[in-house]
């Protein structure tokens, strides 16, 4: 053990201890004091920053009043083409999938059979009428005959009969005349409606046999105009009623996977009867299908219009939050801050959804931003820069500096 004999060294060795520990203690102190200082400045900082957001304004607009379904596309009239005489299928004058028109020749069954029993007919026409002319001769003389008294009233009775026998045996040659000319007629098959064919059921060449229910030669549909069905719940039926009776309401549809220009037309069916199996009332558009973009069995998205609402308050859709308590959105302030409001919002049209209760026209509403915000927190507003890019440069910029 090292003994210290002087005490005054002894003072001074404790004096300089002392003063080291003072020392070194004061220097950790100050640094500890400075980073207190700096974080509680930051944290004022980052209490006093605007929330960055962008806004919109609510506002009185016109608002259609529409229901959405899906619907099918039915052909306007459809016709199955079917021979009324049998024979053999001599020529097919178009081609499948043409459009045809109103009139226009379809097929020709063979019409020698037809031609010859016409020619048959108009034979025994000419025979029985040179037979009732010789009737009517001996008619016209056993009637001066009679007068004279050189035959006897039996003779007379009997020749009268045989001239109306004869005349009513012409008009039954002139009736099958005229069935035959029919028939031969039918050897011509014309389209009853202007349309797009379908596939050729029977090639040329085939026999065919008059009105076959399980033969038809092909299908014809007309899809110019077109007709779209739709079911829509049953609950709209009355406002669909009332409003069908004393107006016009139209109608647009659009393919489905396909984003053309809709299609317009107007509302032309209502069904008499409610489906109990599905609550839903069928009803029918007509579409004139100018540029064909309508095609039968097409399921299709129909919007049925059934009129305006008139000045209602809108805003963007996306101002609508959907929280704990229900719908909700941010207003802001004249002094840039938001308050909290839940709203009764109605329906959405083309991004702007109508509020029915809970924000007045005029007042801002916030669009983008909404995970920052607090009531009464502070906003700024952006135009065209998302909040969350726009805070993560600042921070960016604030630990660099």
């Amino acid at each position: 053990m090292i003994r210290i004999k002087n005490r005054r060294t002894f003072n001074l060795i404790i004096s300089l201890f002392c003063f080291l520990a003072l020392a070194i203690t004061g220097c950790k102190a100050k640094p500890s004091g400075d980073s207190g200082e700096k974080e509680a400045k930051g944290a004022a900082k980052s209490a006093q920053r605007a929330v960055p957001v962008t806004a919109d304004v609510a506002k009185f607009k016109d608002i259609p009043l529409e229901i959405k379904a899906i619907g099918n596309v039915e052909p306007f009239a459809t016709v199955s083409i079917k021979t009324r005489v049998s024979g053999e299928l001599q020529k097919v004058h178009f081609t499948e999938g043409q459009e045809v028109s109103k009139g226009k020749l379809l097929f020709t069954i063979d019409p020698q059979p037809f031609q010859a029993a016409v020619k048959e007919a108009l034979a025994r026409l000419e025979k029985d009428k040179a037979l009732a002319a010789k009737a009517e001769d001996d008619y016209r003389r056993f009637e001066n005959l009679l007068q004279r008294g050189s035959i006897s009233r039996e003779q007379y009775d009997q020749v009268r009969a045989n001239l109306s026998a004869l005349k009513a045996t012409i008009q039954a040659d002139e009736a099958v005349v005229e069935n035959a000319r029919i028939q031969l007629g039918y050897t011509s098959i014309y389209s009853p409606i202007s349309g797009r064919t379908g596939n050729l059921l029977i090639d040329q060449g085939n026999m065919i046999k008059a009105n076959d229910d399980n033969k038809s030669l092909v299908v014809i549909q007309q899809i110019q105009p077109i007709y779209v069905n739709f079911s829509v719940p049953e609950i709209n039926l009355p406002e669909i009623m009332g409003r069908f009776k004393k107006e016009t309401l139209f109608a647009a549809v659009t393919p489905e996977g396909a984003s053309p220009v809709p299609e317009k037309g107007r509302l032309s069916f209502i069904d008499n009867t409610i489906d109990p199996r599905t609550g839903s009332i069928s009803l029918k558009g007509t579409f004139d299908n100018r540029i064909r973009q309508l095609w039968p069995g097409q399921f299709v998205n129909v919007v049925l219009t059934l009129g305006d609402l008139k000045d209602v308050v809108t805003v963007p859709s996306q101002a609508v939050q959907n929280g704990a308590n229900g719908l909700y959105v941010f207003t802001i302030t004249s002094d840039n801050k938001v308050e909290y409001k839940t709203v009764s919002a109605g329906i959405s049209f083309n991004g702007e959804t109508v509020i029915e209760k809970g924000v007045l026209a005029g007042e801002k509403v916030v669009t983008d931003g909404h995970l920052r915000l607090t009531p009464g927190a502070s906003v700024e507003i952006t135009d065209g820069v998302k909040p969350g890019n726009n805070n993560i440069k600042k921070e960016n910029k604030e630990v660099a500096s």
